[in-house]
């Protein structure tokens, strides 16, 4: 049974950074853009969900946690909740099942709201899908955000999706002779999503991730409170969707173009470890 969205309380602030020292240290993690969030005006803050998705979210979080007070209710791959253990760390972090009923409530509940439309499948990344934003024809988050008259806030996150390397991939795997075996029995479907849920097999520094640097830039807030009227209108919901799209992938250049400035001055490890020097 799972725990109600609005019985959360955020753990003190102190108690997240002593938990994520090791990995703050490891990707000294920059934020730019935080300017355009307001904590007396909630929002729901879409990007770009990175491979595994488990090394920058967490730093994002204790970012705007520590610099805007803010504690970010995070909506989950509803994946995540059948993992005895694993789901209790989310619910602890504030995570919940990413469905509409548990958005409403914490619209409702005037929360600022953390979403990846890519889901499980955006972690999951293919070989050459770095920084590409797979969302398929979901349009959900863009309703409900429209329906409560909600700001989004577009961000973007870079340097994750560098911190390994994909050796063996969902295409490796489905044109093996077990892979095309699961989809002539219906299991590729059935349990694996069409195929969209195979964990890559990746390595950095070995099995560690290579310090990269880690970036993050929030973008000024989409108003969606001139639009609730047409929130069930789906080319509506199109046109705020590519809005947001359009705003993530811009903060992703203005981020590499930062990187590429500030590169130089890494320190000396950091750049040999992530072939910089």
């Amino acid at each position: 049974m799972m725990n109600h969205p609005l019985t959360f309380v955020p753990p003190p602030l102190k108690k997240i950074e002593q938990a994520l020292w090791l990995q703050q240290q490891w990707f000294d993690p920059v934020f730019s853009g935080l300017d355009n969030i307001d904590r007396a005006r909630p929002a729901l803050y879409v990007g770009n969900h990175t491979l595994y998705g488990t090394l920058d979210a967490p730093l994002m979080l204790l970012g705007l946690y520590r610099h805007k007070g803010i504690f970010l209710r995070s909506l989950g791959d509803h994946i995540h909740f059948k993992i005895p253990l694993w789901r209790d760390l989310l619910w602890d972090n504030g995570c919940v099942a990413g469905t509409p009923e548990n958005c409403q409530q914490l619209m409702q509940a005037k929360e600022h709201i953390l979403v990846f439309p890519g889901g499980g499948r955006e972690v999951m990344k293919n070989k050459g899908e770095e920084y590409q934003l797979v969302w398929k024809e979901r349009t959900g988050f863009a309703r409900m955000a429209m329906q409560h008259g909600y700001d989004i806030i577009p961000f973007a996150s870079v340097g994750a999706d560098e911190t390994f390397d994909i050796r063996y991939d969902a295409q490796d795997f489905y044109q093996s002779r077990v892979g095309k075996l699961l989809d002539k029995t219906g299991i590729k479907d059935k349990y694996l999503r069409g195929g969209d849920a195979f964990l890559p097999l990746a390595t950095g520094l070995g099995l560690l991730p290579r310090p990269e640097k880690f970036y993050f830039g929030f973008g000024e807030a989409i108003s969606t409170q001139h639009l609730q009227e047409n929130c069930d209108d789906k080319a509506a919901q199109w046109q705020v969707r590519e809005q947001v799209e359009s705003a993530i992938y811009q903060l992703m250049n203005d981020l590499f173009a930062q990187r590429e400035q500030e590169q130089k001055n890494w320190p000396t490890w950091r750049k040999k470890l992530t072939h910089r020097d």
